[in-house]
């Protein structure tokens, strides 16, 4: 068995796409998954299954939360291997230490190629930096996310690839769930 980690996109905002945890860690376990334990109120779901984390294994569970939920949204799974090297490959250390808040992973459905993120990059407006990492983006938001123009509509029109983002406090408390 192998720990996972699935981050669900845009359930539990403004009243739409409502997802109790007990529901979501009810369908994973539901799904034969081992050990679902979910964190916030966001969409979370730290658990175990012999399966590959793939786009295989994404669209399973968008079927049946689909299905059972009647919930359409994208899941993005990596595995704890994954996640630790996410963590690890971190561009920006010093802001994670001082303003953890304002450091988000953009977890994407694929890899844009350098030429796509070069283009986003081009198209900051505000004082936004980011880096590209494979199926990751790490974006500091120095201003904070609320009044930003680098918004995940922009981030996934320049990509043509789906994303949900996390904070670094919560990157780093799955990673801790994985332990």
């Amino acid at each position: 068995m192998t720990i996972h980690i699935a981050l669900l996109r845009a359930i539990n905002v403004g009243g739409r796409n409502l997802v109790s945890m007990s529901d979501l860690r009810q369908l994973f376990t539901d799904l034969g998954f081992g050990e679902a334990r979910t964190l916030l109120q966001s969409g979370n779901v730290v658990f175990e299954s012999p399966q590959k984390a793939d786009a295989e294994l994404e669209r399973q569970l968008e079927k049946v939360i689909a299905e059972r939920l009647g919930v359409a949204a994208d899941f993005i799974v990596r595995s704890a291997n994954e996640w630790k090297k996410i963590v690890a490959r971190n561009p920006f250390p010093k802001q994670a230490k001082e303003d953890p808040g304002h450091l988000l992973v953009d977890f994407l459905k694929s890899a844009p190629s350098a030429e796509k993120v070069r283009l986003l990059q081009s198209a900051i407006k505000g004082p936004e930096i980011l880096r590209g990492d494979g199926k990751q983006l790490y974006i500091v938001y120095p201003d904070g996310v609320g009044r930003s123009k680098l918004t995940a509509t922009l981030i996934e029109r320049k990509l043509g690839t789906r994303g949900t983002s996390r904070n670094w406090n919560t990157v780093l408390k799955l990673a801790a769930m994985c332990e």
